[in-house]
């Protein structure tokens, strides 16, 4: 859903990836090949094959999914842990803040860490797929981020 929002500014329900989708886009002139991957167990395994050449992580996380927030942990620390992925930043979408219950994106920054992660640039951004609120900021600061190390 996210991915649709971005890309086409509406809403389309999805089911969760099973594989990859890849499609450009556009942020202010800047252009990006865009990689969904699929993030069930399964497939993780395979994740490594596309991190060749990646400049930004974007990692979506279900603010209101609090069991899976270990594993999203465990999975995160491991990608950054990567040699094709050193200079890698990090974008990270706290999404579902419309939902009642959910995880601010500080409650998920402190759960994750993230002010620990030194050797890569990282941001988390409150986001509602469904609305598209939010999602543009972080693709803003993706851009504001192109060539920086």
């Amino acid at each position: 859903t996210l991915f649709f929002s971005s890309l086409m500014n509406e809403v389309v329900h999805t089911s969760p990836t099973i594989g990859s989708n890849v499609e450009e886009i556009v942020v202010k002139n800047t252009h990006f090949l865009m990689w969904d991957i699929g993030g069930q167990d399964s497939l993780r395994s395979s994740w490594n094959t596309y991190y060749t050449n990646t400049e930004f992580i974007i990692l979506v996380v279900d603010s209101t999914d609090r069991e899976r927030l270990s594993v999203t942990k465990e999975e995160l620390y491991r990608m950054l842990a990567h040699e094709d992925l050193r200079n890698a930043a990090v974008l990270i979408f706290a999404n579902k803040q419309d939902k009642k219950r959910c995880m601010s994106a500080a409650e998920i920054s402190k759960y994750l860490t993230l002010s620990s992660i030194k050797d890569h640039q990282w941001h988390i951004q409150a986001c509602c797929a469904l609305t598209g609120e939010g999602l543009c900021q972080g693709l803003e600061w993706m851009t504001s981020r192109v060539g920086v190390r």
